[in-house]
């Protein structure tokens, strides 16, 4: 019973996350299928950018609107994923499995082209930036590989 009340007030706490990115467009990856299929074979062209989102404090709270500042570039991702670090665990798990070369991380942005990573922001590369410049590294990737 007092679990089942955790995970409750933990969902109320971490939607607005969630609602930040999905309401700007992306598409929310909660199971290790649905990454699967956003990021192998056909669903693998073009462009994606995943967001592995977080509740972890000031980096949090930079990404999510970096993220989005990102977006009124002219080059821009085909696909925008998001997996949510501690509550979609699995599926964050499986996103991670195509970020090689890279500890996990979060939050974090990784870009791929046809299914292959080009491009990975992580924590430390968040933190202490201005939300401009977590947006230029962004928008020079987007520029380079988009």
């Amino acid at each position: 019973m007092a679990q089942d009340f955790y995970i409750q007030q933990m969902q109320m706490m971490v939607q607005p996350m969630r609602d930040e990115l999905t309401r700007i467009g992306f598409t929310e990856l909660t199971t290790p299928e649905e990454v699967a299929q956003a990021l192998e074979g056909e669903g693998a062209k073009g462009t994606a950018l995943i967001v592995v989102n977080s509740v972890c404090g000031c980096a949090a709270g930079l990404a999510r609107p970096a993220v989005a500042h990102s977006l009124n570039n002219d080059k821009k991702p085909d696909h925008l994923y998001t997996v949510f670090a501690g509550q979609d665990k699995e599926a964050t798990a499986k996103a991670r499995e195509y970020f090689t070369g890279f500890p996990p991380s979060s939050p974090s942005f990784a870009l791929m082209k046809d299914g292959e990573l080009v491009h990975m922001v992580q924590r430390h590369e968040i933190e202490d930036r201005s939300l401009e410049e977590i947006s230029a590294n962004l928008t020079s990737a987007y520029d380079r590989y988009c």
